[in-house]
């Protein structure tokens, strides 16, 4: 099987020459554009979520040899959360090559977050399953390396900072829940709310249900002031 001219050039911004082409034609399908013989990207996500993350876990042992698991852990957090997939995706032109359905395609697929996170997680396991975890490692770290460097002075994103001011309160994680779903199938809109023990509330609107959740934490945030600012 030969990659097509535009598989070529985004293999080449990869930095990744496949020997076995069709699983990055694997890894650039969309649930909406899978068929019996074209499979979608789901099964290469889940791996390189795991990769992903062993690849990370390593390198910030290996960076920072007094680091606590108490330190550790946000910043794994920062480096493997599905912003961060997005953005390195967004850097190497994914979006271009995404093989989507016609509904994923008229709703601005090729920008969601979510779908750019995937397929940046299954294009790393394509790698790996391709030429081995040492080369899905430089690969990674070559792609990841100016988050690795500045990833100390990163700060959480807001549902993390929520559950650390929290915490230091002395009250309950934070609880999300779904109030109002609206739109099409191919587009949905999710509301969600986020309450603490204390009563506070907040909501937001998103695509997603896990962006409604980012910006629900981060409108709460804002309304408990200086605190919040703390957190961050």
């Amino acid at each position: 099987m030969k990659l097509s001219a535009d598989l070529r050039a985004f293999s080449s911004r990869l930095g990744h020459d496949f020997r076995r082409p069709a699983l990055l034609i694997e890894a650039l399908t969309h649930a909406s554009h899978a068929s019996p013989s074209r499979p979608d990207n789901q099964r290469l996500e889940f791996l390189g979520d795991r990769v992903l993350g062993l690849v990370m876990a390593e390198a910030l042992v290996n960076a920072d040899a007094a680091a606590r698991e108490g330190q550790l852990a946000p910043r794994l957090n920062a480096l493997v959360r599905k912003e961060t997939c997005a953005e390195v995706a967004r850097e190497i032109g994914l979006g271009d090559v995404l093989k989507l359905g016609r509904s994923e395609m008229l709703t601005g697929g090729r920008r969601k977050e979510a779908l750019l996170a995937d397929a940046m997680e299954a294009v790393i396991a394509a790698v790996h399953l391709d030429a081995g975890f040492e080369a899905v490692r430089d690969l990674v770290l070559r792609l990841w390396a100016a988050r690795l460097a500045g990833v100390e002075h990163t700060p959480p994103d807001p549902k993390t900072a929520l559950q650390e001011l929290v915490q230091a309160r002395g009250q309950q994680p934070p609880s999300y829940a779904e109030v109002a779903r609206s739109g099409p199938d191919h587009a949905p809109r999710f509301t969600i709310e986020v309450r603490l023990e204390s009563g506070d509330t907040a909501r937001a609107e998103a695509g997603s249900k896990r962006a409604a959740e980012q910006a629900a934490a981060q409108a709460l945030l804002a309304s408990l002031g200086a605190g919040a600012q703390r957190a961050r």
